[in-house]
């Protein structure tokens, strides 16, 4: 929850109790007058401030009212019933989500922030992918842009993933290609991997994983540029210097860093791993942030990080801009109805499940 204090002092107080020792007092006295502003104006403006787990330290503790990951925060916000303003701290295709799910409110962000998952695919290339394999359902996972929900059959989350995908027999599955690997292996389907060359569709054949059944998922080249960056040598290097340590993989790694781990879930499940077993060393094998947003609330778990890099789409998102973003309502996220109404549908589906 964000930090309410009556005046800038208790502001600063309250900073320093939840993150005195994450961050330096001179950060911390610099900030306060950011967070006091931003809480003082979405009161004023019945705005409803969303944080991303990715998000630093002082937009995801200091002025998020509602933290999680990216549907999470969408639903959480159809259930907000006083709220007129979503302000989403994240990237574009989850703000797009909450507008989809709230299409009679505004929908801002901070900044128009991209997503390399979410690039990696068009609307259009779906369709040429229904095209090339007629009768395949569409499961999209939620990491897409809106044109891509839109052409979709269902949405599914890293969390469903498994069980949506293996309650079809032949089927597409998009756009992340280690997602798609670790699913396939999890239903022990044929894995077949395509990407667009000249306009046309291309399969990647050393992308290939078949496990013997006849069931195919259809997936695309779609890849996160954070998850695509841990190796099994991280885990080995890690292990070796703490022989104790719990690793957790996202399952937008690669299959071989997923086995190697102890634990792969989605953002929520991790958290949820880690509060179980808090009295342990950790390293979490996905976008840098979250250990230290983790580490403001389990105080017994200690962290090891297998890079520095943050998100750099993520990293767009700072209180300065939140807080521009609230003063004159930019930017706004824009869906058109029609997209709006296929897309809906496809994350309904979702929840049928």
């Amino acid at each position: 929850m964000a930090i309410f204090g009556r005046d800038l002092e208790e502001t600063t107080a309250l900073l320093r109790e939840r993150l005195g020792d994450l961050l330096p007092a001179y950060e911390i006295i610099d900030a306060a007058p950011i967070v006091h502003e931003i809480n003082t104006l979405k009161a004023e403006k019945k705005v409803i401030i969303l944080g991303h787990n990715y998000m630093d330290l002082l937009v995801y503790h200091g002025v998020s009212d509602i933290q999680g990951d990216s549907l999470q925060l969408a639903q959480s916000a159809k259930d907000n019933k006083e709220a007129e303003i979503i302000l989403f701290c994240g990237v574009s295709f989850m703000a797009e989500t909450a507008k989809i799910l709230n299409p009679q409110k505004k929908v801002l962000i901070p900044n128009h922030t991209g997503c390399s998952l979410a690039h990696s695919i068009t609307g259009e290339q779906v369709r040429k992918l229904k095209e090339a394999f007629p009768g395949y359902p569409v499961v999209s996972y939620i990491n897409c842009y809106a044109d891509v929900k839109a052409e979709s059959d269902v949405i599914c989350t890293s969390s469903n993933a498994g069980k949506i995908v293996g309650s079809f027999g032949n089927c597409i599955f998009i756009p992340d290609e280690f997602l798609a690997q670790n699913v396939a292996k999890e239903t022990g389907k044929t894995l077949r991997c395509f990407t667009e060359s000249g306009g046309q569709i291309k399969e990647l054949q050393e992308k290939v994983l078949d496990p013997g059944l006849n069931n195919e998922i259809i997936t695309w080249a779609g890849r996160c540029e954070v998850h695509e960056q841990f190796t099994v040598e991280d885990i080995s290097r890690a292990r070796k210097h703490h022989p104790s340590i719990k690793i957790l993989a996202h399952p937008e790694c690669t299959n071989e860093v997923v086995a190697a781990s102890d634990y792969s879930g989605s953002t929520s499940k991790m958290i949820k791993f880690v509060e179980e077993n808090r009295n342990n060393e950790f390293m979490l094998l996905t976008e840098c942030s979250m250990a230290d947003n983790i580490s403001a609330e389990v105080r017994e778990a200690k962290f090891h990080k297998a890079c520095s890099v943050r998100c750099p789409h993520m990293a767009k998102i700072t209180l300065q801009e939140t807080l521009r973003s609230i003063k004159e309502e930019t930017f706004e996220i824009q869906v058109d109805d029609d997209t709006i109404e296929r897309s809906l549908r496809s994350i309904n589906r979702m929840f049928d499940f």
